[in-house]
């Protein structure tokens, strides 16, 4: 009589580093290179621009998300890409020192960012496989902890303990240096955990290739095009955010300039603890209450309420600008008030782009919107820099506000078509 085989590993075993991994790596992308750059003296108009260019593997991803189906397993794909990004982060480290550092690390962010979109798909659809419906809803909750606390980690601790090591050797790359070491360190022993904690479900295996692959990939994409009311979506999509990827770029550097240039010459760990620690922390409570308020009011009421309070608080940064001010809990105040209401606003965002891949192939699309997603943040963002340096930080900040009008108009564009009962909880 064979022996049975062993039950898989319990979610509360992999979940939590799974999605905690999924985090940092975006964060050392889209967050850790800002600061660095920063503290390295590059010019804002290139950090803007080229930081930018690296949302464009999300923006793309749908394109090659067929084949993390088709070749290997999604475990493969997960295990496999982890230890790309430890040797990654590593080389950042090892290239820091180098005469051409800036034009080096971007080439290996690049990697970064490319190996995390992948993960990404491959880490979603692993938990989809691997995990029974209920135990998928019962999850949810705790994949979104874990990649909050990656973003706590990355934009809090790494960047304080990047300006606590520049602080005590007086080196800024040496300090970079530790962080980024620190970080290929993790994610190479987290490589080697998930290697042996994975579950491996009889239901993760490659997909074989139908015979007509090509003409069914076009046909998704085609489905989704074709989608009632698509190019007011879309531009919700490409608009709702458009102030908020402009600002989103300068924001570290506004907070580390010196005051006679027009920042507000904090410390790189001040700008941990008030950004990327607190401000997080207030993103993530604007995102559960935006979530609650949804369930209660629905999305159609929630729009117009949620479109404001993301563009409101952005004047915060103006009154940052005119006064300078240099109270420490003034500073961290206004932070954290911008990003409550951007985590409040930005709920209606996600909650219209589950609506608008409904149907069939809602994974696919899902997918889809998410690329038009990152290509709503690349495109505003890569001038941003160039702006900023052409108007100064007070200026830049009143056009931020006035950008801000495209949200509305996006907003305008698809209210009338959102159904008023999604997103409202109804008793059963």
């Amino acid at each position: 009589m064979p022996a049975s085989s062993p039950p898989p590993p319990h979610p509360w075993r992999w979940i939590p580093s799974l999605y905690f991994a999924q985090g940092i790596p975006y964060v050392a992308a889209m967050t850790l290179s800002v600061v660095l750059y920063k503290n390295l003296d590059v010019s804002n108009t290139d950090i803007a621009l080229y930081t930018s260019w690296l949302y464009l593997p999300w923006v793309i991803k749908p394109l090659w998300s067929p084949l993390v189906e088709l070749y290997r397993t999604k475990r493969f794909w997960i295990v496999g890409l982890q230890f790309v990004l430890g040797i990654a982060l590593a080389l950042v480290a090892f290239l820091l020192p180098g005469p051409f550092f800036f034009q080096a690390t971007l080439a290996v962010f690049w990697l970064i960012a490319f190996s995390s979109a992948t993960h990404d798909i491959a880490a979603d659809g692993f938990y989809l496989l691997a995990l029974p419906p209920h135990q998928q809803a019962a999850f949810v909750g705790v994949r979104s902890t874990f990649y909050r606390l990656a973003m706590i980690s990355g934009q809090g601790g790494l960047v304080w303990l990047a300006g606590l090591l520049h602080e005590k050797t007086g080196n800024v790359i040496h300090g970079w240096m530790w962080v980024f070491g620190l970080a290929s360190a993790f994610f190479l022993a987290v490589a080697a955990y998930h290697a042996w904690s994975l579950p491996r479900p009889p239901a993760d295996t490659a997909q074989p290739q139908p015979s007509h692959f090509a003409a069914g990939y076009l046909a998704v994409f085609a489905a989704f095009f074709r989608k009632k009311g698509i190019l007011a979506g879309l531009a919700f999509l490409v608009l709702y955010r458009f102030a908020e990827a402009q600002l989103l770029k300068l924001v570290v550097p506004f907070l580390l300039d010196a005051r006679h240039t027009g920042g507000l010459g904090l410390s790189t760990r001040q700008v941990g603890i008030f950004y990327g620690t607190i401000g997080v922390i207030a993103l993530t409570l604007g995102g559960i209450l935006g979530g609650l308020a949804i369930a209660c009011f629905g999305l159609r009421r929630m729009l117009w309420p949620m479109a404001a309070l993301l563009s409101a608080p952005n004047a915060v940064f103006v009154f940052l600008a005119l006064g300078q001010p240099a109270s420490a809990s003034i500073v961290a105040t206004a932070l954290a008030v911008e990003q409550f209401g951007y985590g409040f606003g930005f709920t209606a965002y996600m909650l219209y782009m589950m609506l608008l891949a409904e149907g069939e192939h809602r994974t696919a699309h899902y997918a889809i919107c998410t690329g038009f997603m990152a290509l709503g943040m690349m495109l505003p963002g890569m001038a941003a820099g160039w702006l900023q340096e052409q108007l100064g930080y007070l200026n830049f900040f009143l056009w931020i506000c006035l950008a801000t009008i495209p949200t509305f108009a996006a907003t305008a564009f698809i209210t009338a078509k959102v159904d008023p009962a999604f997103g409202r909880k109804t008793s059963t």
